[in-house]
Order: structure tokens, then C-alpha cells, then sequence
């Protein structure tokens, strides 16, 4: 009996699924290339994933190189490198959720409040450039403004201080890694939470005025909730992606001596894989760190859902 009922409710599904392709067959052919992007350029390259397990020689290929397990990912845990590069990736990432990821949030809220609206365009318009600045740009402008010539150490010598080397200081490193993390993607980010905002029904805010609630209250009680589940869904995709650092920027702006705070597993990865051939083992540490990244916004979504009723699925 449950047979014939699935039976029945399978031939129920496909012919609904004709007649909703029939009917908007041209709006959904638009999802084939976005389809097809995500088959070719993230789905197939996963069978690239084995590499990790062998010891993968580009004259053998994947499936005739020799099977080794899991020794690479035992190299990395027993490596030197480990510990540091755990340390490094996960500060960075926890000094940019503390002081980056509230930034486009503050930001938004302060251009909310404000009431003129070409000041408020002019700052918009300000903020969001940097955002299309290419990076390369960016770490110039960042090497010329902290090299011992620069402009910042310009500024500090006019108040009696000497001038410091900032790039060859391992101490330096994430300030000026999360500072400029700031001000290239503040304004960009607060576009999500001005277009919530604006959605916002403003009788909440007339309904709080006559109840006497001033701008500090109806922030609390009214703007905050209101943004709230984007803020935490925000935050959990943020999270997953705590063993993740950029590894171009970080590339462009570390050197040997600021390794100790500087190296994070992007960047290893690229130094064993590119430009020390050892495939495997930067496959390795890559899929460690995938797994860890996977893992984290599990976590984060299942406490946001438990805590707060709110989570991607």
C-alpha cells in the first residue's frame, strides 16, 4: 500500500514539475548558468579532495598515485608550524569579528539618524569607494602611508615620537591588517543593514514618540530588533569562515619578519602547494581547515536556532 502511494505521489510531483516548467520555462532556464557554475567550479573539483590522501605525483594523476592515508595531516598537527599558524589564523579572525563586523552596523545606524539627506549621500558615497579600490591598490596605499616616510609616521614625529617601522614589526601586523579590514568594507557592508532599516515600519517609531520614548530608546526597542536576525545571520557565515584569512592581502602585506603574527594557514598553504610542489600536504591542510570552517557555522547555527529562533536552516 505505502508503495502505490509513492508511486502515486511521485507521478503527482513530476507532473506538477512539468506544468510549472511548461508555464515558466524561460524564467527558470535563467537558473542553467548558475547551475552549471557551481557543477563545473565547485562540485566536480571535490574529487580533487583525494589528493590529500595520496601521495599525488601530476605524472600519475589522482587515482594511480600511491595511497597514504592520513600521514600528511599528521605532518602538519606534529609540524612546528601548527600552533602558530592556529594562533594567528584565529586571532585575526576573532580581532575582525570584535572590530570589523560591528563597524557596518554602527555605521548604518549613525547615517539612520542622520536627517540631511545630501550629508548622508556624500558619506555614503565616501565610505563605499574604498570597496572598489582594487587590492593591490589598497596594500600600496597602505605600504606609502606606514613605511618610516609615510604619512602616519609623519604625523607621529610631530608630536616628538620616533618613527616605526610598522611593516617589519611582527606587533603591528593585525592592527594594521584589521584597520585597513575597516576601512576598505565598512561602507560596502552597511548597505545590508541600511536596506533593513528602511524596512522597518516607521509607525513603530510614531507609536514609541507618543509614548514618550526618545532617539536612545526607540534605538534599543525598535532599530536593534528590527535588524537583529540579519545581524545573526551575518555573524553565523561570518563564523564560518573563522579559519579563513585573505590570503592575497596577507600576501602582499607580510615578509619574514612579521611571520610569527603574519603566516596564517591560507598563506602556508600556498607557499607548500605553489611554490614547493607538495600537493598533498597543502591539500591536506586546506581540507583540516574546511572541515573546521564547516563545523563552526553547524555549531553557531544550531546555538543562534536554540538561542534566538534564528538560523539559516
Amino acid at each position: 500500500m505505502s508503495r502505490k502511494i509513492y508511486n502515486k505521489n511521485l507521478l503527482i510531483f513530476l507532473a506538477d514539475s512539468r506544468k510549472k516548467w511548461t508555464k515558466e520555462k524561460y524564467l527558470l532556464s535563467m537558473f542553467i548558468p548558475v547551475i552549471l557554475y557551481y557543477v563545473v567550479f565547485h562540485y566536480i573539483p571535490i574529487y580533487g579532495v583525494l589528493i590529500a590522501f595520496k601521495d599525488f605525483s601530476p605524472t600519475k594523476g589522482i587515482m594511480r598515485s600511491e595511497w597514504v592515508g592520513f600521514i600528511h595531516f599528521m605532518d602538519f598537527f606534529n609540524s612546528y608550524y601548527f600552533w602558530r599558524l592556529i594562533r594567528n589564523t584565529v586571532l585575526i579572525n576573532a580581532y575582525s569579528i570584535i572590530f570589523s563586523f560591528p563597524a557596518p552596523i554602527i555605521l548604518a545606524l549613525m547615517l539612520n539618524e542622520v536627517g540631511n539627506k545630501s550629508f548622508k549621500k556624500i558619506v555614503q558615497t565616501t565610505s563605499y569607494l574604498p570597496h572598489f579600490i582594487s587590492l593591490v591598490v589598497v596594500v600600496g596605499i597602505i605600504v606609502d602611508f606606514t613605511e618610516r616616510t609615510g604619512l602616519i609616521n609623519d604625523i607621529i614625529t610631530v608630536f616628538g615620537l620616533e618613527r616605526i617601522p610598522f611593516l617589519t614589526e611582527e606587533r603591528w601586523f593585525r592592527t594594521i591588517f584589521i584597520g585597513s579590514e575597516i576601512w576598505q568594507g565598512v561602507g560596502w557592508g552597511s548597505i545590508v543593514y541600511l536596506a533593513v532599516l528602511s524596512s522597518i515600519d516607521q509607525q513603530l517609531y510614531e507609536a514609541a514618540v507618543v509614548d514618550g520614548a526618545g532617539r536612545w530608546k526607540q534605538l534599543i526597542h525598535i532599530t536593534l530588533p528590527g535588524i537583529a536576525p540579519t545581524i545573526i545571520i551575518l555573524l553565523i557565515l561570518r563564523i564560518g569562515r573563522m579559519m579563513d584569512v585573505g590570503a592575497q592581502k596577507t600576501l602582499l602585506l607580510y615578509n619574514p619578519l612579521t611571520y610569527e603574527t603574519a603566516d596564517v594557514i591560507s598563506t602556508f598553504v600556498y607557499r607548500k602547494g605553489i611554490l614547493d610542489y607538495s600537493f598533498s600536504y597543502s591539500t591536506a591542510v586546506n581540507l583540516f581547515n574546511t572541515v573546521i570552517n564547516l563545523s563552526l557555522v553547524i555549531f553557531a547555527n544550531k546555538l543562534s536556532r536554540k538561542i534566538t529562533d534564528t538560523s539559516l536552516w
